[in-house]
C-alpha cells in the first residue's frame, strides 16, 4: 500500500493542535505538529474565543505541515461543541464568538419558558439542558438585542467557521450541529419549531453535511500562506466528542465509554435516540454519532476541576499530584462535580472548601487532599450517572471503556473501576484525532473499511485494564455519600 497522510486539527477548549498521521505499508504514525492555546478573552465582562488568533495558530501549524514535504490527502477539523460565529452579507466576521462559560447566558433556561415549554424542547431535541447549549445562546443573543445576530448572514458552528475560512464553504457538520439542541434526532436534520422559537430559519446556517462528506478545497490564499497544495478539507464528525466516540469498539450498550478530559462524558452508543421521560428526568443528550448512530450521554465536569486547582498551586507534575493524593486519607470528602459552584470559580480552591463546609464535610487542607477528593468524587459520580444508564436502557453496563487524556490516569482509572465494580478498559488517550483521521481514511477506497482501518491503529491505543478493587469499600462510600454526587 502507498503511504497516505491526513491531517487533523484538533481544537479542545484549553488547547488546540494540529497533528499530521501517516499510514505506510508496515506502520501508522501520528505526530503532534503544532499545539497552542484556545485563548479566551474577557472584555466588557463577557469571555470570547479570541478566533483570528486561533485561525492563525490553525494556518501556522499547517505550515508546518508543509513543510514535511508530504502529499496530505485531506484535512479534518473538530472542536468543542455549541459555540458559533456570526458572519455578515460580504462574508466577513462579525463579532468574536461568546465562550460558552459566559455568564450571559446563566437565567437562559428559565428564560427560554416564555418561548417554548422546556419539555417540548426536550422532546423534540432530545438534549440535555445546560444553559450553555446554543439554543439558549442564541434566544439570550436575540433577548439582549446582539446587533451582530441581527446583521449575521450566516450562523456558524466553531470546526464550521474555521472550514469557511480554510475553503471558501460555509456548511454545517450534523454531529456538531446536533449539540446545539436544534436538531431533530430522529429525522437528523433541523428541527423547524425551535428555530421558530429564537427567531431563525434554516437558510441561517450553512448546507448540512454527515462525516465523509468533502466540504471543500483550500483557497488559493491558504495555499499561499502555508506552502500546501489544493488539499481537500473533508467533514469528520466534528464535535471532539463525536470524533473520540468513533473509536469506541462497543458492539451493544453493554459496554459504556467514557470521553476524560476538561469534560467527563458517559454514555453508550445506540442506533436510536432515547427520549423519555425518564431520560428527560435524569438529564440525558442524545447526540449525533458517525453512521448515524446517536451518542446517548451525560456531561460530567471533568478534569476542569483539577486544572483549575493547579493554576493555583506551584507547578506540579500529574505525577508529583498523584503521590501526594495516595497519601491523603481516603473519602475524608465528596463533592458533586457538577455542583453550578464549580462551574467557573474565581478559585476552584476555595469552591471546593465551601462546598464542604457547607456540607458539614472537612475542607481539603493539603494538594494530595483536593486531588484525591476530585478524583475520588469523580468515580463516584459515574458510578451515579452509569445506574442512571443501565435504568435508562434497560442494559446492564459490563465494561467501561475510556477514551481521552484521562485515559492515561492511572489512579482515576482505577478508582472508577472500584467504584462501578466493573472492568475499565482504556483506549487512545488522542481518541479525538484518532477517529477524525479514521473518517478521512476511509474515503480513500484502498484503504478498506472503517473498522479494518481502526484494526490497523491498534498499535496507536496503548490499552489498559483495571479490575475492580476493594469493591465493599467503594460500595460503602457511595451510599454515604450518595446526597453529594447526585
Amino acid at each position: 500500500m502507498a503511504e497516505y497522510n491526513f491531517v487533523a486539527i484538533d481544537l479542545g477548549a484549553t488547547s488546540g493542535r494540529v497533528i499530521l498521521a501517516s499510514f505506510g505499508d508496515a506502520d501508522v504514525k501520528m505526530e503532534e505538529v503544532h499545539r497552542f492555546p484556545s485563548p479566551i478573552i474577557q472584555m466588557r465582562g463577557h469571555f470570547y474565543w479570541d478566533f483570528p488568533a486561533i485561525y492563525q495558530s490553525v494556518v501556522k501549524g499547517l505550515k508546518k505541515v508543509a513543510e514535511r514535504g508530504v502529499t496530505i490527502q485531506s484535512i479534518g477539523i473538530d472542536t468543542w461543541g455549541v459555540d458559533v460565529a456570526l458572519f455578515g452579507e460580504d462574508g466577513e466576521l462579525l463579532r468574536l464568538p461568546y465562550c460558552y462559560r459566559d455568564p450571559h447566558t446563566e437565567d437562559a433556561v428559565e428564560e427560554f419558558q416564555k418561548l417554548m415549554p422546556i419539555q417540548k424542547l426536550y422532546h423534540r431535541t432530545g438534549i440535555q439542558m445546560m444553559n450553555f447549549n446554543t439554543v439558549f445562546q442564541l434566544a439570550t443573543m436575540r433577548r439582549n438585542n446582539c446587533s451582530a445576530l441581527s446583521a449575521a448572514k450566516k450562523i456558524l458552528f466553531i470546526p464550521d467557521a474555521l472550514a469557511y475560512l480554510l475553503t471558501g464553504e460555509m456548511v454545517t457538520e450534523y454531529t456538531i450541529a446536533s449539540t446545539s439542541q436544534m436538531i431533530n434526532p430522529r429525522s437528523r436534520s433541523w428541527d423547524d419549531k425551535v428555530l421558530e422559537a429564537v427567531g431563525l430559519t434554516v437558510d441561517k446556517f450553512g448546507r448540512q453535511v454527515m462525516p465523509g462528506e468533502k466540504i471543500g478545497t483550500l483557497t488559493a490564499e491558504v495555499q499561499r500562506l502555508t506552502g500546501l497544495g489544493k488539499v481537500d478539507v473533508v467533514a469528520v464528525a466534528s464535535h471532539d466528542t463525536g470524533s473520540a466516540v468513533a473509536t469506541v469498539p462497543a458492539k451493544d450498550m453493554s459496554m459504556a465509554y467514557l470521553s476524560s478530559g476538561t469534560w467527563s462524558l458517559m454514555g453508550v452508543v445506540s442506533p436510536e435516540p432515547i427520549i423519555t421521560k425518564q431520560s428527560a428526568e435524569f438529564n440525558f443528550t442524545n447526540e449525533g454519532g458517525i453512521g448515524g448512530t446517536i451518542r446517548v450521554l451525560k456531561n460530567i465536569c471533568g478534569m476542569w476541576l483539577l486544572e483549575r486547582c493547579r493554576s493555583e498551586w506551584e507547578e506540579m507534575s500529574y505525577g508529583e499530584l498523584i503521590a501526594q493524593a495516595e497519601k491523603a486519607e481516603a473519602f475524608r470528602s465528596v463533592i458533586n462535580p457538577d455542583a453550578q459552584c464549580f462551574a467557573n470559580p474565581e478559585s476552584m480552591t476555595s469552591a471546593i472548601a465551601a462546598y464542604c463546609h457547607q456540607t458539614g464535610q472537612p475542607a481539603p487542607a493539603t494538594i494530595g487532599e483536593y486531588v484525591r477528593t476530585i478524583f475520588e468524587s469523580l468515580a463516584l459520580r459515574y458510578r451515579y450517572v452509569v445506574e442512571m444508564l443501565t435504568e435508562l436502557t434497560g442494559v446492564k453496563v459490563g465494561q467501561l471503556y475510556v477514551i481521552g487524556g484521562g485515559a492515561r490516569n492511572d489512579m482515576l482509572n482505577q478508582f472508577t473501576a472500584n467504584a462501578l465494580g466493573v472492568t475499565v478498559i482504556t483506549g487512545a488517550s488522542e481518541a479525538t484525532a484518532l477517529g477524525n483521521i479514521v473518517v478521512q481514511a476511509e474515503r480513500v477506497g484502498k484503504m478498506g473499511a472503517y473498522g479494518d482501518i481502526m484494526q490497523r491503529c491498534e498499535q496507536l491505543l496503548d490499552s489498559k485494564r483495571y479490575e475492580p478493587q476493594d469493591r465493599e469499600l467503594w460500595a460503602e462510600a457511595y451510599a454515604r455519600n450518595l446526597s453529594n454526587v447526585k
